[in-house]
C-alpha cells in the first residue's frame, strides 16, 4: 500500500504504516495484564470500528516520539497524510482476518458478533508470494527511473483477484455440500475452509442439531462434485460436564465465547472442550485447542 502512492503523504509514512497494520494483535499480549482472556480479547476491540483508528493514532504517536529524538532528513512529518497512511494500514489487518474461519469481531465494541468470510486460510503463501513480488518489482522500476507505484498497484490487484476466486470456490463448496448433509442431518452450519498451499481445496465442516462432520471439495477433480468423509462425530454439547466446568472455569466462559463450532470430545472416560474447525478425530485430546471439562478443582 505504501508502495502504491501512500508513502508519499507523509516522511516516516512506511515504518508507520508497517506499525499501524501490525498493533491491532497487541490485544492477546495485554489481555491477561488487564483481567482478560487472551482467546476472548483477541481479534475484538484493537479490531473493530473503535480499535482500528485508535491503532493508527498509537503508531502516528510512536513515529513522532522517535522523530523528537532521531529527525529525519525527508523533512517534517505530515501528520494530516501520516494519520490517514496509517488508518488504512491499521484497516487492512482487520479486512484481512476477516477472510478466514478464524473471523474477527470488526463492530467492536458496538457489538460482540464474530464476523467470518471463510476465504483464505489464517497463513496464506501466495498472499505473501505476490505482495513480495509487487515490492521487489516496486523497487527495481524505482531503481530504474520508471513508474515505481504500477507493479504495486498490480500485485494489489492481484491479491484482490486471488480473494475474490476463493470466495467463489467457498462458496461453490457450501452450496454442493448442503445436499449431501441434508441426507444425513438438518444442517446448522457449514463451513468451507482453504487447504493450506492448495488453495482450490477446501475442507468443509457441517454439523447439525446433535451431530458433524467433515467433506471435501476440489473443483480440479470436478466443479460439480463434493464429498462428505465417512465419520460423523457427536457434538454433545449437553454434556453435563460442559456445564459445569462452564460455571467453575473463567477459561471455559472465554473459550465458548471465542468459539463458532464448539464440541465436547470424549475419549477414555475424559471430556475436552474444542471446535470443530481444529477438530481432528484421529487425534487424542489435548492441544491448544482442547481444555480437559473434568479436572478437579476451579480454574478461574
Amino acid at each position: 500500500m505504501g508502495r502504491m502512492g501512500l508513502k508519499r503523504l507523509s516522511p516516516r509514512a512506511m515504518p508507520a504504516m508497517i506499525l499501524a497494520a501490525n498493533l491491532p494483535d497487541i490485544d492477546s499480549f495485554v489481555a491477561g495484564a488487564v483481567g482478560c482472556e487472551p482467546i476472548a480479547a483477541h481479534r475484538g476491540i484493537t479490531h473493530g470500528l473503535l480499535g482500528t483508528p485508535l491503532m493508527a493514532l498509537l503508531a502516528v504517536a510512536i513515529i513522532c516520539i522517535w522523530e523528537r529524538f532521531r529527525s529525519g532528513k525527508e523533512g517534517p512529518l505530515k501528520l494530516g497524510g501520516l494519520l490517514l497512511a496509517c488508518y488504512l494500514a491499521a484497516l487492512s489487518h482487520p479486512m484481512l482476518d476477516l477472510t478466514n474461519t478464524y473471523g474477527t469481531r470488526v463492530l467492536e465494541p458496538f457489538s460482540h458478533r464474530w464476523f467470518y468470510a471463510d476465504t483464505l486460510f489464517i497463513m496464506d503463501p501466495w498472499i505473501w508470494i505476490a505482495l513480495i513480488l509487487g515490492l521487489e518489482m516496486s523497487w527495481r522500476a524505482q531503481r530504474l527511473g520508471r513508474d515505481w507505484q504500477r507493479p504495486a498497484a498490480w500485485a494489489f490487484t492481484a491479491v484482490l483477484l486471488y480473494i475474490g476466486l476463493n470466495a467463489a470456490i467457498s462458496a461453490r463448496a457450501v452450496a454442493l455440500t448442503r445436499p449431501l448433509v441434508e441426507r444425513v442431518a438438518t444442517p446448522r452450519m457449514i463451513v468451507a475452509g482453504e487447504v493450506p498451499l492448495v488453495f482450490w481445496k477446501r475442507r468443509v465442516i457441517w454439523r447439525g442439531d446433535e451431530v458433524g462432520g467433515t467433506g471435501t471439495y476440489n473443483p480440479l477433480a470436478g466443479l460439480n462434485h463434493a464429498s462428505l468423509d465417512p465419520w460423523i462425530v457427536p457434538l454433545r454439547l449437553g454434556d453435563p460436564r460442559l456445564a459445569a466446568a462452564a460455571k467453575r472455569d473463567a477459561h471455559v466462559r472465554a473459550f465458548l465465547y471465542w468459539s463458532r463450532m464448539p464440541m465436547v470430545h470424549v475419549q477414555d472416560r475424559r471430556a475436552w472442550l474444542t471446535d470443530q474447525r481444529f477438530f481432528d478425530p484421529d487425534r487424542e485430546g489435548g492441544g491448544n485447542f482442547f481444555i480437559r471439562l473434568d479436572n478437579p478443582g476451579p480454574s478461574s
